[in-house]
């Protein structure tokens, strides 16, 4: 991985986990008595139907409380499942802004996302995401979700760039593998201390 930064265009971030603080993972785990780990409950959530139907924008917040808590038989309401969701986004995880525009302006930076709409809007509008890319590609906008190929190849289609030239950061080993699949550069990292020692190692930030 190292010695790249010459043939990479794009710097590719995740937001939750990434730059994002979310408390969705530890919720999920308590709900489900801690019978999974980590890694298994983002294989359970990336791989949900319901999850993906609701993250690409089939369905309202209401219809996946419902359909959620029956699939993994979580011990809460619909209503209480809506109110916590909703507080799933805690903030920028520190050094985040930074992180990004740390970047060069040589590169174009841009978001890939699961999202959903009540996320979306916070993310954009309280933690000034907005501004702070040239692009975002989120599922529940765009209708592609990770870790399908669609979501990574709508990204290089819309960017018209090669798969080659695109460095992607993703806390979820699922996401690295497909992104690297088709052919993108991709390390896994958690939260901006990471994220930042991957693009230095990748030659995009100096030390």
């Amino acid at each position: 991985m190292l010695n790249t930064a010459k043939e990479i265009q794009v710097v590719l971030f995740d937001l939750g986990g990434v730059l994002v603080e979310l408390k969705g993972v530890p919720t999920m785990q308590s709900w489900l008595n801690h019978r999974v780990s980590l890694e298994e409950l983002w294989a359970l959530w990336l791989s949900s139907p319901v999850v993906r139907r609701f993250e690409t924008g089939r369905s309202t917040p209401a219809e996946f409380a419902e359909q959620i808590i029956l699939e993994m038989s979580l011990p809460v309401s619909p209503e209480e499942f809506v109110a916590n969701f909703r507080s799933w986004v805690v903030g920028l995880l520190p050094g985040a802004l930074d992180l990004v525009r740390s970047v060069p302006s040589r590169f174009t930076r841009a978001t890939l996302s699961n999202n959903s709409d009540p996320h979306w809007r916070r993310l954009m509008t309280e933690f000034d995401l907005q501004d702070a890319f040239d692009h975002h590609f989120a599922s529940h906008l765009t209708g592609k979700i990770k870790p399908d190929r669609e979501a990574f190849q709508n990204v290089l289609d819309t960017l018209g760039c090669t798969a080659g030239s695109v460095f992607f950061l993703d806390d979820s080993t699922l996401n690295v593998k497909a992104a690297r699949d088709v052919g993108m550069h991709a390390v896994q990292v958690r939260g901006p201390a990471e994220a930042r020692q991957a693009l230095v190692e990748a030659g995009i930030l100096v030390a």
